[in-house]
């Protein structure tokens, strides 16, 4: 693909929209993005430096794949006796990645706007790519009455992921965006709204407990004012909720305290994460974050998991050297990293920050070529999650991996490229020697052997190569 023009770090777009979901307005965009360098262009020196710094971050990304990503796995093959059997021929293929690649299955949950479309073809090529799914519990839309929640409106998608061995996440139970706090909510008192906050942390962990046990506990905690006053705004005012820039970390982290503690109890063994944008973008909300995770682990939160937004500013290329460095800070809480939102878009806008042109697709492929390889190339990252599957129905025009008539967009052949054959290990064959061992190294996740033994009969098995385990097998024959 055509290499665009690549420009330096924080130009930050200023021509954001609201969502329905409620989003920052482009007048707190602005505020937030106040100071931030700007810069108009680069000489020729400067743009090959940054080409040669991409190059250097990929390379590094490409290595730590094939460190982190990968283990080593024996198979000693004896008889009856428990003798070694040798020239026995396997053949290895991997069917299933313990890495997390994810999307939202909103189109086929019953909160979309509009009417499921093609939902046959939406899941055979949701299948055919993704393992991850996340499903939509935003509480003004999933309780808009009080005590009536419509959790049925998700059970297809959510059996539909179950039954086909895709992992699902509920996004999100806590959030003080409008689209967190159900207008009947605020006409409670506040110690009566804060309860029944607590009943449906507590009722959604434990009631989807062994289907989804990954939740997006707080979303978007030092963007958004905490709890306590978002409960005195009975107008639910977007503007005056993203405005929590110039509130203490003491005053917000009392809150998410209580809202991580509330769905451990409901279930310890659940996966918790905190949720957070622009954090790739602008270093004072990057540094505000981590000074709440800081916090948070200071007093004792079950948090078990730090989750990225990129995609704020919405038209930004993101640098490698500031995902690394963002990366590397988080990185000290010894937590995992999600990419929970990514949505890269093919509008034809301008692209800002890292790169510059105009997004395409194109330059859609490319950039998530870039950004899946750098986030999969970091030890810390456990999954990656793009923010909408087509253009029928998405959040920012462009950002889907499928067009309007579900066709692929270059992007949606560039990920499955890399996810289902760059990144799995396949086609394998190796023998035993004269101890009756065969090695490989591969991919972690769930392998199919088939295994022809020396009279050439056959057997076919099941096994998982797991990170951080002795990956040694004995088969009997």
């Amino acid at each position: 693909m055509k290499l665009l023009k690549i420009v330096v770090v924080f130009l930050v777009s200023l021509s954001l929209t609201n969502s329905t979901f409620g989003q920052p307005t482009d007048q707190k965009v602005k505020e937030l993005s106040a100071g931030v360098a700007k810069y108009s262009g680069q000489t020729e020196a400067e743009i090959a430096e940054k080409i040669a710094l991409e190059k250097e971050y990929l390379a590094k990304a490409r290595q730590n794949i094939e460190t982190y990503r990968k283990g080593d796995a024996s198979l000693v093959f004896v008889d009856a006796q428990g003798k070694p059997v040798k020239n026995v021929q396997v053949e290895i293929n991997q069917v299933t990645q313990n890495f997390l690649f994810g999307n939202l299955v909103f189109e086929i949950a019953g909160f979309s706007p509009k009417e499921p479309y093609k939902v046959d073809e939406f899941k055979e090529k949701f299948k055919a790519l993704f393992n991850f799914a996340i499903l939509p519990f935003y509480w003004n839309g999933y309780e808009k009455a009080a005590g009536k929640p419509e959790w049925q409106r998700n059970q297809d998608a959510l059996d539909w992921c179950l039954a086909n061995g895709i992992t699902c996440k509920g996004h999100p139970l806590g959030w003080t965006s409008p689209a967190g706090t159900p207008k009947w909510l605020l006409k409670q008192p506040a110690e009566i709204a804060t309860e029944i906050y607590k009943a449906r942390i507590t009722n959604n962990v434990i009631g989807y407990k062994g289907k989804i046990d990954i939740w997006d506990v707080v979303n978007e905690p030092v963007n958004t004012v905490p709890w306590e006053a978002a409960l005195k705004d009975t107008a639910n005012n977007n503007d005056f909720r993203y405005n929590a820039g110039k509130i203490e970390i003491e005053k917000i982290a009392p809150w998410v305290e209580k809202s991580f503690k509330w769905a451990y109890e409901a279930n310890p063994d659940g996966n918790y994460i905190l949720n957070e944008y622009f954090t790739l973008a602008i270093p004072e909300v990057c540094d505000r974050f981590y000074q709440l995770i800081k916090e948070l682990r200071n007093r004792n939160t079950p948090i078990s998991g730090i989750g990225i937004q990129a995609h704020e500013p919405r038209e930004m290329w993101f640098s490698p050297v500031e995902m690394y460095k963002t990366f590397d800070m988080y990185k000290e809480f010894n937590l995992p990293i999600h990419i929970t939102e990514l949505i890269p878009q093919s509008s034809g806008k301008d692209i800002t920050g890292w790169r510059t042109g105009k997004w395409t697709e194109e330059a859609q492929a490319e950039f998530a070529e870039q950004f899946y390889t750098l986030a999969f190339g970091y030890p810390s990252v456990v999954s990656i999650n793009w923010w909408g599957f087509s253009d029928k129905n998405i959040w920012l025009k462009g950002g889907g991996l499928l067009d309007k008539e579900y066709n692929p967009k270059p992007v949606y052949n560039t990920l499955l490229k890399l996810i289902k054959t760059d990144w799995m290990t396949k086609n394998l064959k190796i023998t035993s020697d004269n101890k009756g061992q065969a090695n490989f190294r591969g991919f972690f996740g769930e392998y199919e052997i088939v295994i022809t033994k020396p009279d050439g009969s056959k057997q076919t098995m099941r096994k998982h190569l797991q990170e951080k385990e002795n990956n040694n097998w004995i088969i009997n024959l």
